[in-house]
């Protein structure tokens, strides 16, 4: 299991990724709101978001989908390729929305924990 850094899992560096992940989200739900193909592009955005917040955390250099990385939560490696796989898809959006929160949420307990 590939460990996180703890400097790198504090509220204000989690907080930073995830606001910016929320301003990200509107566009994208702008965009399925608009049925226009914009919200793919802005899925491939918040995919990339998402891989370089774990890598950053875990200090790794390659995001690897098989690997197992303590900060993320159960069954992430699978979802985030079912996310990969369409990422036009409202479905896909909001699990990679729930894959963040999850995330920030396992990051407060990582914190608490060591």
């Amino acid at each position: 299991m590939i460990q996180c850094n703890q400097e790198k899992i504090q509220k204000e560096q989690v907080d930073t990724w995830f606001n910016e992940w929320k301003s990200l989200a509107e566009k994208i739900h702008a965009a399925h709101d608009r049925r226009d193909h914009s919200a793919g592009d802005y899925m491939e955005q918040g995919i990339n978001l998402y891989e370089m917040f774990i890598l950053q955390a875990s200090n790794q250099t390659h995001f690897d989908e098989k690997e197992e990385y303590e900060i993320l939560p159960i069954n992430a490696g699978e979802r985030l390729a079912f996310i990969k796989r369409r990422p036009g898809q409202y479905a896909c959006y909001r699990q990679l929305d729930e894959l963040f929160q999850e995330t920030k949420k396992r990051c407060a307990r990582l914190r608490l924990k060591k």
